[in-house]
């Protein structure tokens, strides 16, 4: 994500959206499992910060079925290297296999970010 240049202190970086959704095989993400996802593989990858919010989602399964199901929204912004990449990977592969998920829907966009 290059091509653009930030002003007046601002700093390239990534923001990325990913949409959790929290139906399983066996029920829904129960808001602990979350918490503990949370904790353990996001917080651990992502020390400096970040923002959670819960939403109403949906989006049309392989099988071609329409499914409603709550959903939770992460916010991160990031440098952009191979190093925070291969983090958020690693997110999201962890909770495709923890919670028998069939996606999930990662959006990264290149903003300007200053404190």
């Amino acid at each position: 994500m290059s091509g653009f240049a930030c002003g007046d202190g601002g700093q390239r970086a990534v923001q990325e959206l990913v949409y959790f959704g929290t139906n399983t095989p066996s029920g829904l993400v129960m808001p602990e499992d979350w918490t503990r996802f949370l904790t353990d593989t996001v917080t651990l990858r992502f020390p400096e910060g970040l923002s959670v919010w819960q939403a109403s989602g949906q989006w049309r399964a392989a099988s071609g079925v329409m499914v409603n199901e709550p959903t939770y929204i992460l916010s991160l912004i990031h440098p952009d290297n191979a190093t925070t990449n291969k983090a958020m990977q690693d997110i999201l592969s962890s909770y495709k296999t923890r919670f028998h998920q069939e996606a999930v829907l990662r959006v990264s966009s290149a903003v300007c970010a200053s404190l």
